[in-house]
């Protein structure tokens, strides 16, 4: 069977059972598991899909994915993301790291770094950083959303604001054509809002995959972005706002 065959019929499943996996579609198809990998990889460049760990799942624009499940999620261009970005972050800074999987790899890339202090509203950013004995380690106080390990709410924006920090890397869960960083949680964008008004310098890290989906709260502009840290380029259009912006974007793994 062809994948032109394959394909509809593995969003009607998608859809009859909310998510499909790849043993699960090779055994009903009779076919490999890389050419079901492939077929699921096809289906999410198209935005029918998006991938998780094992398989796939139907795209919402309204709730966000497991977290268990974005953790996997590109997780080599999350790693090359991360790498660029840590690349630029000096020794001897304050930095915010905020609520996401691309900022946690961040973090793991900053194990080595001297003389820093990091603030984060991100519980699993403070343990990661626990490792790093020249990291002085500051956490917002919040409400702790336990999927997570995110610290969101009113509490939390009151505590970033008697800071001003140097370097802020943030994430979104979406990114759209205008260049608008979108989120799920309307609480968790008020501490991102903060979060862009408390820093002298903004570096977002978000793979490609961001573009493909869609989410409701409006965080900000990445015209409110020096640096854009991704793993593939931006559309035409796009790219060229960025420039007007004078918002640097970096493709992890490019030597431009």
């Amino acid at each position: 069977m062809s994948q032109s065959f394959r394909h509809p019929e593995i969003l009607e499943i998608a859809r009859r059972d909310g998510k499909v996996t790849v043993d699960g579609l090779a055994q009903h198809f009779g076919v490999t598991l890389q050419t079901i990998r492939r077929d699921l990889s096809d289906l999410a460049e198209a935005g029918r899909l998006e991938r998780v760990h094992g398989g796939a799942v139907l795209p919402s624009g309204t709730s966000n994915i497991g977290y268990e499940e974005r953790r996997h999620l590109n997780s080599g261009a999350k790693t090359a993301i991360a790498r660029a970005c840590a690349a630029r972050i000096p020794n001897g800074i304050s930095i915010f790291l905020n609520i996401g999987t691309s900022t946690e790899a961040v973090a793991q890339e900053l194990l080595h770094h001297k003389d820093l202090m990091v603030v984060t509203n991100n519980m699993n950013v403070a343990n990661i950083l626990v490792a790093n004995p020249d990291c002085e380690i500051l956490v917002t106080g919040g409400s702790l959303r336990r999927a997570d390990g995110g610290l969101i709410g009113t509490l939390a924006t009151e505590s970033i604001r008697q800071f001003k920090f140097d370097l802020a890397v943030i994430g979104c869960s979406a990114l759209d054509a205008d260049g608008d960083m979108l989120d799920f949680d309307i609480q968790e964008v008020g501490v991102s809002r903060a979060i862009l008004r408390q820093s002298r310098k903004v570096l977002l890290v978000s793979d490609h995959s961001k573009f493909k989906r869609s989410a409701p709260a409006r965080i900000g502009s990445l015209s409110e972005v020096d640096v854009f840290v991704t793993d593939e380029p931006l559309p035409d259009p796009l790219a060229s706002a960025c420039k007007g912006w004078a918002t640097e974007v970096v493709i992890a793994g490019s030597a431009g």
